[in-house]
């Protein structure tokens, strides 16, 4: 569920003239349209009816049931929506709105951001990353296991469609720890191409060298805490705060090599 708090329902209801049961000017078919462009919801879906059928009360359901990044998605939406129909705004409405933005601005800091790794996968037409984000998304807040073990294989993923388009072929089953240095060097990552005389040379090799953890850590992490294998029936897992961080590790590697990817290949 999201963390907003009754002060910011409060201020999003009254933004969203949610108090007659509307919400903006949509109706029940363009309210439906714009949940599913925006965050892939069926609004009108029986989990969102547990207060009631009107649409302010779907969306009030909507906050209750969804984690923070996909509530702050949409908000962020419909504010934009909400600027494309008004030409002018009185300064009490602006401050409204500013308010609003504030809320989402709060709430985005506590999530990782997925939006740059969307865009790769939506150049790549790759449908497996695209399933591997979604599943992130919603199981960070709510299943931090299932979150890390889709992070190690969302890195998989990445070195696999990079190599796979750079006609690279490695023979057997590779780990993850395998497709990631074969993927550094691929894109001439790799620490021993930068020339000792390059400014800041010594950094960089350090960065590249520590890319390679990554993929490493996370493989650990996975089958310590992770989904994919058995474990005590008393054994416990981590906590949002690391699969957020198992997350945003694995996003910004995966974004930084497929960058690097659309940037050099011929």
């Amino acid at each position: 569920m999201s963390s907003l708090t009754a002060m910011d329902r409060n201020l999003l209801e009254k933004f969203l003239n949610m108090k007659s049961g509307y919400v903006l000017n949509f109706s029940d078919k363009t309210f439906e349209d714009f949940f599913v462009e925006s965050v892939d919801v069926d609004i009108h879906d029986k989990q969102f009816t547990i207060i009631g059928t009107s649409k302010a009360n779907k969306m009030r359901a909507f906050w209750k049931v969804q984690p923070d990044h996909v509530v702050c998605k949409l908000l962020t939406d419909l504010i934009d929506y909400d600027d494309s129909i008004h030409d002018q705004r009185a300064e009490e409405d602006r401050a409204l709105i500013e308010k609003c933005r504030q809320i989402v601005s709060r709430l985005l800091a506590g999530s990782p951001r997925l939006d740059h790794l969307k865009k790769h996968a939506a150049v790549l037409d790759a449908k497996h990353l695209v399933q591997q984000i979604r599943r992130m998304e919603l199981s960070v807040e709510t299943d931090p296991s299932l979150a890390i073990g889709t992070a190690k294989e969302l890195i998989e993923t990445c070195c696999k469609t990079i190599l796979a388009e750079r006609s690279v072929t490695i023979s057997g089953t590779a780990d993850v720890s395998t497709l990631t240095k074969e993927t550094l060097k691929a894109l001439k990552l790799v620490p021993e191409g930068i020339p000792d005389a390059a400014r800041g040379a010594d950094v960089i090799k350090r960065l590249l060298s520590n890319l390679g953890t990554i993929g490493n850590g996370l493989a650990e992490l996975r089958g310590l805490y992770g989904t994919g294998h058995g474990k005590h029936g008393s054994s416990t897992g981590l906590s949002t705060r690391h699969a957020k961080l198992a997350v945003g590790a694995a996003a910004t590697l995966t974004v930084f090599l497929f960058e690097t990817h659309q940037e050099t290949k011929s």
